[in-house]
């Protein structure tokens, strides 16, 4: 399961610095006074492969009142829902009284933290944190988030290494083919869960937001295991206002990493919107099997499925490789026919392919169209093998690499896409050039060759000096 850490510590101690850092991105506000992050904030991070969430919130001092004490509040639930807490507290300003009330609410409520010194740049660290040890931490890291300090070290210890152990536990647990239904709030994703069942195995209510939690349900059809994961409705971020939806949106992120094909639902009385496009775009990111399915298709007049039909085609054309169904939940039409898309998804996603079969479709595809050239010299691409799966991972090895074009790199990905019959997973791609083996050698020449050479820049010169002279002629 995806680890969710949570930021915590007094107003101004550098939490959406270190946030912006874990994320690489910008997308919580920065400035040098107190109070500015009022709302918990979602991120998304990747270290080394591992992939997290990062849950900004507002600043405790012990003293809230009024909106001060709303974002208290949710700054300890988001302490509740984490997985790894991190207490940030200011190198420079030292021990205060409201380190110490947040120490001791951590240890109350019984939550492992760790304690994250910031702001240790232009001082020496051990002097900085020498303060903070009468805390009793186990754990003690100091970091300057402004200038990404100390951060990297400190996801290596806090992050698995790999994401094997973490997958072989989901396995054990959930076994067979791990199916994820998503999709905006009141979609029929319940609804279906139900109608694949075929039984009234999850709430069905005509209000939006009845899913809290994601629901594991491991079940067997036609001899196959299976494990359906029905997940809350993820809104627009605007429009989440309770605190429990926002938790929700985590499970429902967590559940995409956990499953092996996933079915985005849409409503097809209301279309095709952005939210979709952002939901279809975080499932690609994880690198899982996507499958479309158009939902509340019955009873629209024939025109209205046509526009719909269009609307799909048109906003959806990058992903001609994933099956789309339009089908009625309620009145299971369309349903069971999902299952063979689901089998070839799963198959697509876990399958294996021997190097020399992938080496021949790389020479295949060189063949017809052969890289670019890139100052004077043509890309070669030698052989390819395959780097793991779900999602498939293809390593093409050869020279000038990181000067391929994205043109040609969609190119491979098309061509091993239909020769190796792909559907409904994505493929990555990863283009790694070999030492040169002349690098950093003097070229010596023996004295025949330099005989040679100025005789060759003599005649040269005359042949220049000739075309002058009939030149001015």
């Amino acid at each position: 399961m995806t680890p969710v850490i949570a930021l915590v510590g007094r107003p101004n101690v550098g939490k959406s610095t270190l946030f912006n850092q874990m994320t690489r991105s910008r997308d919580a506000l920065v400035a040098d006074f107190p109070g500015l992050t009022r709302d918990r904030k979602y991120g998304e991070g990747n270290y080394e492969g591992q992939r997290f969430i990062v849950i900004d919130t507002g600043g405790l001092t012990g003293d809230e009142e009024g909106i001060d004490l709303e974002m208290a509040r949710q700054s300890l639930q988001a302490v509740e829902e984490a997985t790894v807490v991190l207490f940030l507290v200011d190198g420079r300003a030292g021990l205060t009284a409201g380190d110490e009330m947040i120490a001791d609410h951590l240890r109350k409520i019984g939550k492992k933290a760790h304690l994250v010194v910031n702001k240790t740049d232009g001082q020496d660290p051990d002097v900085a944190a020498a303060d903070f040890y009468r805390l009793g931490f186990e754990s003690t890291y100091l970091i300057a988030a402004a200038h990404n300090r100390g951060v990297r070290s400190m996801l290596e210890e806090l992050l698995p290494p790999t994401d094997e152990d973490v997958e072989s536990d989901t396995a054990s647990r959930y076994p067979g083919i791990r199916i994820g239904i998503v999709g905006r709030p009141n979609v029929g994703k319940s609804t279906l869960v139900n109608r694949m069942l075929g039984e009234e195995r999850v709430v069905v209510y005509d209000m939006p937001g009845t899913t809290r939690d994601s629901v594991y349900i491991p079940y067997e059809r036609q001899g196959k295991e299976y494990t359906l994961i029905d997940t809350a409705g993820v809104r627009r971020r605007k429009n989440v206002r309770e605190v429990v939806e926002k938790f929700s949106i985590i499970k429902t992120l967590q559940a995409i990493e956990d499953a092996h094909v996933v079915i985005l639902v849409i409503d097809a009385r209301e279309g095709l919107v952005d939210q979709d496009l952002h939901l279809i775009g975080f499932v690609l990111d994880a690198g899982r099997s996507l499958i479309i399915a158009v939902n509340k298709w019955d009873g629209m007049d024939p025109e209205d499925r046509d526009r719909v039909k269009e609307q799909v085609q048109r906003r959806l054309d990058f992903l001609d490789y994933a099956d789309k169904h339009y089908i009625s939940a309620l009145h299971g039409s369309g349903v069971g026919v999902m299952y063979e898309s689901v089998s070839k998804c799963y198959e697509s996603a876990m399958a294996k392919w021997q190097t020399n079969r992938l080496t021949a479709i790389l020479q295949d595809a060189i063949s017809q169209h052969q890289p670019p050239m890139v100052h004077g010299r043509r890309i070669k691409l030698r052989y390819a093998h395959q780097g793991g799966s779900n999602p498939p991972i293809i390593v093409v090895h050869g020279n000038q690499t990181d000067s391929l074009p994205g043109a040609y790199k969609r190119y491979l990905e098309n061509t091993f896409r239909r020769v190796l019959k792909v559907t409904g997973t994505p493929i990555r791609f990863e283009f790694k050039s070999g030492d040169n083996p002349f690098a950093g050698k003097v070229d010596r020449l023996t004295p025949r060759q330099k005989v040679k050479k100025d005789n060759d820049m003599r005649q040269g010169r005359r042949t220049k000096k000739v075309r002058m002279k009939s030149k001015k002629r």
